[in-house]
């Protein structure tokens, strides 16, 4: 079982910046794939981005590539993402997770199998 709790969420005007943090217990955490998904109201959750288990490796949703970075930190078991010039269209739920042992597609929520409880992020115009 993985623990992850979410924060950083809140209300930000268009053009700002924001930085969650995805805080993961109960297991090693430099062996876990962890990638952050957003669900608006009313859409699929969709993915948004993915870092491996060192952070060399990362890879970006089309909508946020060049905006949202994410990171992470061994040492404090945490992963991050750096969203920046959010835009309206951001607006959504952020979950933090862990892929799966089986592996499988980063950008499928299917094959991950722990999740956070999310945080709200609002983008104002």
């Amino acid at each position: 079982q993985v623990q992850l709790v979410e924060s950083g969420g809140g209300l930000v005007q268009a053009g700002g910046s924001l930085r969650l943090s995805c805080a993961a217990s109960g297991r090693t955490f430099s062996e876990l794939v962890m990638g952050w998904f957003r669900q608006a109201p009313g859409k699929e959750r969709e993915f948004v981005a993915v870092c491996s288990e060192s952070g060399s490796s990362t890879f970006y949703a089309a909508s946020v590539k060049g905006r949202f970075t994410i990171s992470r930190d061994n040492a404090k078991n945490t992963v991050y993402m750096h969203m920046n010039s959010l835009k309206p269209e951001d607006t959504a739920v952020y979950y933090c997770a862990v892929l799966g042992e089986s592996g499988g597609s980063w950008a499928d929520p299917n094959d991950y199998d722990f999740w956070g409880q999310g945080t709200q992020v609002t983008v104002s115009s």
